[in-house]
Parts: structure tokens; C-alpha cells; sequence
């Protein structure tokens, strides 16, 4: 291997270059037993990130609009706590928040199939830390997830 093959596997990556070798990595969600693409198969991020954006305008509106004029208030302490109960029970019962039932997601607990709410509980709980939402396996399941034991899914 010459000096130009060596900084041109460097530059596109260790996957890549794992890749070259013979490595098969698989696809997003095989590990866990999901199809690769279509119902069932691993959330995007896009997605679960636009779910997410959804949900918070919605506490936002209903903080403001019901509870509080002041908007600094509504976004700073009111929506907060919306937000929470919000995923709390919606993913503890139905499995599903409004933002995600609307982009075709849903939250299923990989030994059961439900989430229970103590789970969505500690789930949500670890969203609003933002560090373990941000730190994702080769699944695509964010740290959250993996302790919560679930996986977010296209419907």
C-alpha cells in the first residue's frame, strides 16, 4: 500500500476502511431484529428530530395560550413541564407523542412491545439530560433508548 491509498482510507473513515477489509457491518436495526427499510425499521434521525421539534411547539402553544401571556415564562418554565408529562403518558400508554404519531413513529419496548410509563418515564427523563440523546450505537438508538431498553420505529 503506498502513501496515497493509506491517507485516503484515513480521510474517508474507519468504517470505510473496515469496509475494504471485509467487514460487514450490517444495516441500522439488524441487530435488534427490525427490517431494513419500511414499518418496523429504525427511526431516522431527521424525523425523530422533527417529532421532537413538533411536540415542543405544541407545549409551547399550550403554555402560552393557557396557562401564561408572558412568553419568556412559557418557554422557560411552563412548556418544560408540559413537554415532560406530555411523553410521559402518551409514550406510557399509546406509545406514541403527537409529533411522532404525525411523522409515523412510534416507541416499543424491545422485550415486551409496550413501553410501560415507568420506563417512558425514565426514557424521557434522559432526553431532557440531552447527553445520552446525543450519543448513538451503530443502531441508530440513541443512549436514552438503550437504557430504557426501546427503540423508536416507523409505523
Amino acid at each position: 500500500m503506498d502513501n496515497r491509498q493509506a491517507l485516503g482510507s484515513w480521510l474517508s473513515g474507519p468504517r470505510a476502511a473496515a469496509e475494504e477489509a471485509g467487514v460487514d457491518f450490517g444495516y441500522r436495526g439488524e441487530q435488534l431484529g427490525l427490517p431494513e427499510e419500511g414499518p418496523g425499521s429504525i427511526a431516522r434521525p431527521g424525523r425523530r428530530i422533527g417529532a421532537l421539534a413538533l411536540d415542543w411547539g405544541l407545549c409551547l402553544l399550550i403554555a402560552y395560550g393557557l396557562i401564561t401571556q408572558s412568553y419568556n415564562e412559557a418557554a422557560q418554565t411552563w412548556a418544560p413541564l408540559i413537554m415532560f408529562v406530555l411523553m410521559v403518558l402518551t409514550l406510557g400508554t399509546v406509545g406514541f407523542t403527537p409529533g411522532k404519531r404525525l411523522l409515523g413513529l412510534r416507541v416499543l419496548a424491545l422485550d415486551t412491545g409496550r413501553v410501560s410509563p415507568w420506563r417512558a418515564a425514565l426514557r424521557t427523563v434522559l432526553l431532557f439530560l440531552a447527553i445520552p440523546a446525543l450519543i448513538w450505537d451503530r443502531d441508530g438508538r440513541g443512549l436514552h433508548d438503550r437504557l430504557a431498553g426501546t427503540v423508536e420505529v416507523r409505523i
